[in-house]
């Protein structure tokens, strides 16, 4: 029989918090996707995710942190799920990228430009994040497309996909664009193919 090892109050102690702090990240996005940034404060995020303002406040001091860590969480989440996906031909990566700019994490990311764009202090905090998030979508493309980007023209053509996932992503913000977009992604596809050889 062997030894058993008593069990510490701080291993649940410390699920707990991580647990919390996942829920609070996930009830931000989910918030700023449907409410935008003056209908998102941290008291109605702490509603959302069954914790107390204070709990909240704990795991993120002010607003900003709170927002800009769940934008982060979220395109972390994201890119662990493109970086899993099987290398499967262009047109099932080009669809996979452009999702990326088409579901709530997009509403989410987009609400908290267009406050960055008036709040000063969120500003730099903003920016800095969407430059990491963009040179890992970009890093994760290059890879997933198997494209050699020392061949001229390559690593623009890349960036020219995702700057046309992001406009597919704001044609959807307002109105359903499932079936043209469709059709975009076969037509890029098709591009990229010709491009990247």
């Amino acid at each position: 029989m062997g030894v058993l090892t008593p069990p510490t109050d701080r291993t649940p102690k410390q699920d707990r918090s991580r647990a919390t702090r996942r829920g609070l990240l996930e009830a931000a996005v989910a918030c700023l996707a449907e409410h935008g940034w003056a209908g998102s404060t941290v008291s109605v995020v702490a509603e959302r995710a069954g914790v107390s303002r204070g709990a909240a406040q704990h795991h993120f001091p002010t607003r900003e942190d709170l927002f800009t860590a769940a934008v982060e969480y979220v395109a972390e989440e994201r890119s662990a799920a493109l970086r899993a996906l099987p290398v499967q031909g262009r047109t099932a990566v080009v669809a996979a990228l452009v999702d990326l700019y088409t579901g709530p994490l997009f509403r989410a990311a987009l609400q908290l430009w267009v406050a960055a764009s008036n709040e000063e202090q969120l500003r730099p905090r903003v920016t800095e994040l969407e430059a990491r998030v963009g040179r890992e979508t970009h890093r994760i493309a290059v890879e997933l497309l198997a494209a050699d980007e020392t061949r001229p023209g390559v690593r623009e053509s890349v960036q020219g996909l995702l700057d046309m996932a992001r406009g597919l992503g704001l044609a959807n913000v307002l109105t359903d664009d499932t079936a043209r977009r469709r059709k975009v992604v076969a037509q890029w596809a098709a591009l990229l193919d010709e491009a990247l050889g």
